[in-house]
Formats: structure tokens, C-alpha cells, sequence
């Protein structure tokens, strides 16, 4: 069978992510082609880059993305990196006749977007965004309820995205909290999230009214980098220059208007990731910390039967994905979503198929981050502007 070789470039909790989901893959998923875990590239220092690939299973270890990317015994590089070094890292893969999957949100600004939208098409390569949360089998059922016109007419969504990781004043300046590296906080950390999952179940956006605040404006320095939560070095305390939080509201091509909050501030909220869409006929809720279960109210049901019930989707025969897993009833997690996204690109790439969310997808999400940050500015609704590519 084929080998496909993977190259990842980035470290972390990310690159444990993406490292699992390699290594998984072909275990659980018939595919066209074997997955190699040819390298990994990283700034740690070399004794903990070593200790990460043995862990993990990589062949090999790099420092220097250019060298790495270029390599011919790599036919995907996997980017798992902060967001201010997507950018030049895809354009150099692309460049080097890479396929290339890229973590959320693609870039820092619609220009490196279109930037490396430009590179890809230029290069012919297979490009990916990874959502992985679209990969969660209730997410798919609920986008199959949808389409089958179960609920009708839409006409609201209100999604929310909560943590609670950064509300101690003493947690350090790590790069998430720097906009020069991660281009916004919470907004394009977590609403990146929810605003593609409205996307992929509800339509395009046309114009948001959006709001931030920066609770903790200064956060202790670090007397050394920390090479696991990248936190910024130095004496005494550094400046906060992301939100928070960040809410906003929307209003979409087709009608439907929604509501959207992310917060890294929500005491007792480790990870729910929540949405409801309301339509004439039913509604449909998910919360990801229940992430096998779809909630599901018809209309249609007699009126005596009317209330919302609850799906558990792990029917291998009907529930995407879950085929490849377990028995129905027993449940998958976090981690698998990123299998899945490791196992559709993998297949595209050797059948020179269609995968989504791809770079121009992260456009388009790009587009509505950049929309609301400049309404907050403002205090007032803006479009969100639509870029040829």
C-alpha cells in the first residue's frame, strides 16, 4: 500500500493532538494509503523535541521550518504552531508542493489568509482548516436534520464557547494573551470555533455588532520562557493586549440572526462548547462536554409527545465516523475528532478528493473574527466583507 508521510510542525497540546491522531488513524480507519510519521519540527530544546517525537512515535526531528518543510521524504505538513507563524510556514510548504492542514484560526488577518489561499492554488495542494468540532458525529447528525428540512425554517442560533483557564491574576503572560502572536484572545481562540460551526449548519454571515473586555490588563513575566506555555520572559508583570472576552451579535445572508460569546472567564466552565438553532418546525442543542448527545424537539411529534429528547449518536449504521470506533453506547471523546480530520484529508490526498473546512473556509471565518473586533472599535454593526480569491 502507499506510504503518505506527515510532517508536523509545532509542539504542545496541539501537537499532541495531531501527534495521537496520526498514530491512531490507520489503526481504526480503512485507508487508500499508510501514514508515516516522518518528523517533527520544534524550537524546545533538543533533549525535550527528542523526548516528545520517542513518545509520540516520529521518525525524525527538525528545528528550522524552512529545511523541514522542504524535505522530500514529506508529502503533508500538519501545522500546529502559535498563529503568528502560520502564515509563512504554509506559504513555504505550499511553495515546496506540500499538502497542508493548518490549526484554527488560519492566520492573524484576512491578508495572510489570501496570501495563503494564493499559495496553495498557485502549488495544486490539498489544504485543510482544523474545525475539528465539525468532526463530532451529533454535530454531523444535527447538520443531517437540518438538511432534511426537519426544522424548517431557520431562525435563530445562539452558540457560546466557555473556559474559565486564565481567571487567576497570577497565570503568567503566555503567548495567547500577546496579540502579536496570537492575533486576539478568546475571540479568535474560541469564537474561531462557533463561528465555523454556524457556518457548516446555518450560512454565511452578512453583518455583527460586537463587544470586548480585557478583565486582567497585566499578568506576571516568567524568569525563563517556558517552553510549554510560552509565556513571555522577564521580571515583574507584562500587558495584556487581547480581550478577555468577547460577545457578539449577528445577522446572516439568510435571514437567521444569532447570538455568540466566548469567555475564558466563566467560573466552573472547563470547555462547553454550546449551541441551540431554533427553526419553525424543531430545534436542535449541543453542548460538547456531552459531545455524543444531539437534543432534539419537533414539532411534528403529537402533542401529547411533544418535548426535546435526546440522541445519543453512536449508531455505527447512521452516525458519522462511529463505524470505525465502538459498540453503539460506548462513548468517543475529545481526541477522536482529531482522528477524523486526520483520516478525511488523508483520503482526500490520495484520491485527490474535496475536504472542508478548507483555507478559503478559514477566509471566510477570518473575515467575520476581523468584522466583529473592528464593530467592538467602533460600537457599531459592520458588514462582513466578502474577498475574492
Amino acid at each position: 500500500m502507499k506510504e503518505v508521510r506527515i510532517g508536523l510542525v509545532g509542539l504542545g497540546f496541539m501537537g499532541r493532538t495531531h501527534s495521537n491522531a496520526w498514530l491512531k488513524v490507520g489503526k481504526f480507519f480503512k485507508l487508500d494509503a499508510t501514514p508515516v510519521m516522518q518528523g517533527v519540527c520544534g524550537r524546545l530544546p533538543t533533549s525535550r523535541l527528542q523526548e516528545f517525537s520517542a513518545n509520540w512515535g516520529w521518525k525524525s526531528t527538525e528545528t528550522d521550518y524552512r529545511k523541514f518543510v522542504a524535505r522530500e521524504d514529506i508529502d503533508i505538513v500538519d501545522i500546529v504552531t502559535p498563529n503568528n507563524v502560520h502564515c509563512k510556514i504554509a506559504v513555504a510548504a505550499a511553495k515546496a508542493g506540500k499538502h497542508i492542514i493548518c490549526e484554527k484560526p488560519l492566520a492573524m488577518n484576512v491578508a495572510e489568509c489570501k496570501e495563503m489561499i494564493a499559495a496553495v492554488k498557485k502549488a495544486g495542494v490539498k489544504h485543510m482548516v482544523f474545525h475539528n468540532y465539525r468532526r463530532c458525529p451529533a454535530i454531523g447528525l444535527a447538520r443531517q436534520i437540518i438538511e432534511e428540512g426537519r426544522l424548517g425554517r431557520l431562525f435563530h442560533i445562539r452558540a457560546c464557547y466557555l473556559q474559565d483557564w486564565i481567571i487567576d491574576p497570577k497565570f503568567p503572560l503566555v503567548w495567547r494573551l500577546q496579540k502579536q502572536i496570537s492575533g486576539s484572545g478568546a475571540h479568535g481562540d474560541l469564537n474561531a470555533h462557533i463561528i465555523d460551526l454556524a457556518r457548516y449548519l446555518v450560512g454565511e454571515f452578512s453583518e455583527v455588532c460586537g463587544m470586548t473586555e480585557t478583565f486582567i490588563k497585566e499578568r506576571p513575566l516568567v524568569a525563563a520562557i517556558d517552553g510549554k506555555l510560552g509565556a513571555a520572559a522577564g521580571k515583574g508583570t507584562g500587558k495584556v493586549t487581547v480581550d478577555d472576552a468577547c460577545l457578539f451579535l449577528a445577522r446572516f445572508e439568510n435571514g437567521v440572526i444569532g447570538t455568540f460569546e466566548a469567555t475564558r472567564f466563566a467560573q466552573g466552565r472547563k470547555n462547553q462548547n454550546k449551541l441551540e438553532i431554533n427553526g419553525e418546525k424543531g430545534t436542535i442543542c449541543f453542548n460538547f462536554e456531552r459531545m455524543n448527545e444531539l437534543e432534539y424537539f419537533s414539532q411534528d411529534d403529537p402533542p401529547h409527545l411533544r418535548g426535546f429528547r435526546t440522541i445519543l449518536a453512536t449508531e455505527p449504521a447512521h452516525h458519522p465516523y462511529i463505524k470505525a470506533w465502538w459498540p453503539p453506547g460506548h462513548l468517543i471523546g475529545y481526541e477522536h475528532t482529531f482522528v477524523h480530520g486526520a483520516a478525511d484529508f488523508l483520503q482526500a490526498v490520495v484520491n485527490n478528493g474535496t475536504i472542508k473546512p478548507d483555507f478559503e473556509d478559514g477566509l471566510r471565518n477570518q473575515e467575520v473574527l476581523d468584522a466583529v473586533l473592528e464593530s467592538a472599535a467602533k460600537k457599531t454593526w459592520v458588514k462582513v466583507k466578502k474577498n475574492k480569491v
